[in-house]
């Protein structure tokens, strides 16, 4: 997952504002960019980065979707955020944590994992110190 972020509108401003977001927190350009169909990611894309591969085909952006469905979850079990400003720190932090304990444990070894999750532990304890 790379980021989450909430917005009223999903106009072009908003999804320029949203890629300019990403690329300044990501410093440089990515190679391919996959979204979902909306018009105004294409926009976006055409203005700031028009030489990024960007697709927009049906099953690709599955793996983002799938990284987002415990955010959603979450937050239908939290609908009672005060703001969208209230909401955006929530989440920001909980992609975060998200992706530091949530490993794909069928795509590595059984020691591997040990050491990732030994990895996540010493990092989520320097977190909270």
């Amino acid at each position: 997952m790379v980021d989450v972020y909430l917005q009223a509108k999903r106009d072009g401003a908003a999804a320029k504002r949203f890629f300019i977001r990403l690329l300044r927190s990501h410093g440089g350009e990515p190679r391919k960019i996959v979204t979902d169909k909306l018009r105004s990611y294409e926009v976006a894309h055409r203005e700031l980065i028009p030489e990024v591969i960007h697709s927009t085909k049906q099953y690709e952006n599955n793996r983002s979707e799938q990284s987002h469905e415990a955010t959603r979850v979450r937050e239908r079990g939290m609908r009672k955020f005060k703001s969208v400003r209230q909401a955006q720190r929530f989440l920001g932090v909980h992609s975060a944590v998200s992706n530091l304990f949530n490993l794909g444990r069928n795509l590595v070894s059984a020691s591997h994992y040990r050491n990732l999750r030994m990895s996540a532990s010493a990092e989520w304890g320097r977190a909270v110190a």
